[in-house]
């Protein structure tokens, strides 16, 4: 009889450390706790998850205030659209402090720090949680960040993608710098470490130089765990190479299989096991002990969005302000090259049929800012689990869950979806090992493997 262990969901928490989740009007909705300037906020959460037996709580993060609707911040103070926005990474410790096991995912942009600095930061970071820590790699998306690192424009969407591979052949190199067995910590001989298993990279490229020796030996985990949601064909492409987990955005269930093959297709010809890249789609959950309860629950949170949301949020990913522009007036093909997040704009394209959409399709047709953005799994725990599952056997290995009410989300889903797909063998009933690799069933990386692929 094979031992093989059934292949179960992955289970991602969506964290923002601000005041509301991914979802600006969460924090517009009675349940939502208002102490998310406080370590207890985040640290209840985390309870709750590893309880609930989840993979990871990952965090997003932007490096500006949405600010280019109308060119002024005060629309998103007034309104709270992601006004604040804490560092994820001192956060990611406080609930790292009250959880052994819990993986804990932390967002950090190639195009805004240098590669020592995230190289150094995250592999402390791991050592420090035994293992548990991922780090999100992101391009950034607008001017605004821009400008608040000393800049006058973000950089076009390719170069960044080129700025960041090369990027990740520097942290990746620096985390090789510490071989398995470099430490010797033998008082007596005056031994602390071999050299000869420590090494400098001395990497001299088009973007970056830096030279080493590292300073942060090797973690039980080997390096921490990559995680990126490029959806672009770049982006994609830069998934395939390096990601170990990839954030998806499926709109439905047919475009999730067609991008689901098409990324473990890239992967494999990118040299990898396609099964080493695991794939989750951001998805909303509403569940209540009957499907009328849970769809007013999705009508109710549906009704603390508001119509800036929307707007502030799509000029911050597509880098445009629509303040001024008419309405229905269409995007010339120039201006539609130009926006920064080019997945957001094809699926615009796609879903409302126009090759040159208008502000109006853009705010109709993404669901920015709105309940309606990505889907939503709504009814019982049996309902839930049902849609859950035929996701899982055909498009993804597990999911992202977006919150929104805080920490309300996460409770009704651990209390009633968790022990429905555990009766069906979906799900775990004990975290496997005491790494994030261990429970992603990710293998421990030896010094210098990702170089196989590049």
């Amino acid at each position: 009889m094979s031992s093989e262990v059934p292949r179960q969901i992955s289970m991602v928490a969506f964290m923002q450390a601000q005041n509301c989740s991914n979802y600006v009007g969460s924090w517009r909705h009675p349940a939502t706790m208002n102490d998310f300037m406080e370590p207890e906020y985040y640290q209840r959460i985390a309870r709750t998850l590893e309880d609930g037996l989840f993979d990871m709580a990952f965090f997003d993060d932007r490096l500006a205030m949405p600010d280019i609707y109308g060119a002024d911040h005060r629309e998103t103070v007034a309104h709270g659209i992601r006004a604040v926005k804490l560092d994820p990474t001192p956060v990611l410790m406080a609930m790292a402090a009250v959880t052994r096991k819990l993986g804990l995912g932390a967002t950090c942009s190639t195009t805004y720090y240098e590669p020592f600095h995230v190289a150094r930061l995250f592999a402390t970071l791991d050592l420090m949680t035994k293992g548990r820590v991922a780090w999100n790699v992101v391009t950034s998306l607008n001017d605004s960040e821009a400008e608040n690192f000393g800049r006058d424009a973000h950089e076009e969407h390719d170069l960044r993608y080129d700025r960041a591979d090369e990027f990740l052949e520097v942290v990746m190199g620096h985390w090789d710098s510490w071989e398995d067995g470099a430490l010797i910590l033998d008082k007596q001989g005056d031994r602390f470490a071999d050299p000869q298993k420590v090494h400098r990279l001395d990497h001299a490229g088009r973007f970056y130089k830096s030279r080493g020796p590292f300073t942060v030996p090797r973690s039980r985990q080997g390096n921490p765990v990559i995680l990126q949601a490029g959806q672009s064909g770049r982006g994609m492409a830069f998934a395939a190479r390096w990601a170990e987990l990839v954030f998806a955005a499926y709109p439905n269930l047919e475009i999730g299989k067609k991008q689901y093959a098409h990324l473990k297709g890239a992967a494999e010809a990118a040299g990898r096991d396609p099964a080493s890249v695991k794939i989750a789609p951001a998805v909303k959950v509403f569940v209540a002990e009957s499907e009328a309860l849970a769809r007013e629950k999705y009508e109710y949170a549906g009704s603390m969005g508001k119509p800036i949301d929307a707007l502030a949020l799509l000029c911050e990913v597509l880098n445009v302000d629509f303040s001024s522009r008419p309405y229905e007036q269409p995007f010339s093909d120039e201006e539609l090259a130009a926006v920064s997040w080019h997945s957001l704009r094809d699926q615009v394209i796609r879903v409302s049929g126009k090759k040159n959409p208008s502000v109006r399709d853009f705010v109709e047709c993404s669901g920015r800012g709105t309940i309606k953005e990505g889907p939503a799994f709504i009814g019982t725990p049996t309902q839930v689990a049902d849609q859950m599952q035929e996701w899982f056997e055909s498009c993804c290995d597990g999911f992202v869950l977006q919150a929104t009410s805080m920490p309300g989300t996460y409770e009704e889903f651990v209390r009633l979806v968790v022990p429905e797909l555990q009766r069906r063998g979906l799900y775990r009933k004990a975290y496997p090992g005491e790494t994030l690799r261990d429970t992603l069933g990710l293998e421990r990386p030896a010094a210098r493997d990702w170089r196989r692929y590049s």
